[in-house]
């Protein structure tokens, strides 16, 4: 980081040596230990509270990815049930009106040849049909 060589960590010691003396140059020692743990720690809760920082902007972008995925899913269903809930209109056709017995009448089914189609054979045809 510093680029500083053996040679230059020699002359610092020598001049430590000569200025504070050898009496008070453990004390000096550790105090600078101090104050570069101390450096260290707050450098570290800097780098902490950007992590920490760049975790809540990551995790409230997700938030709103997902929020929004969720609303584009769930517009579809909204829409149908809002779909069902509306009344549609009727047609203004009247009803069929019920014969004496209350059900509608039926209409005959036809067959290929345009003729309506008896579904259940008259006594007429079938005593026709055996003479």
């Amino acid at each position: 980081m510093f680029d500083i060589g053996w040679s230059e960590l020699l002359l610092v010691a020598v001049l430590a040596i000569i200025f504070v003396g050898p009496k008070d140059l453990p004390r000096l020692m550790r105090t600078l230990g101090q104050y570069t743990a101390k450096m260290r720690s707050m450098a570290r809760e800097f780098q902490n509270s950007f992590e920490d920082l760049a975790r809540e902007t990551e995790l409230d972008e997700l938030r709103k990815q997902v929020a929004d995925l969720r609303d584009g899913a769930m517009k579809p269903l909204a829409d149908m049930q809002r779909s069902v809930e509306t009344p549609t209109p009727t047609s203004s056709a009247p009803e069929e009106p019920a014969n004496e017995t209350g059900e509608t009448p039926r209409i005959p089914s036809e067959t290929s040849e345009g003729m309506p189609s008896e579904e259940t054979p008259s006594q007429e045809t079938k005593g026709a049909g055996q003479a």
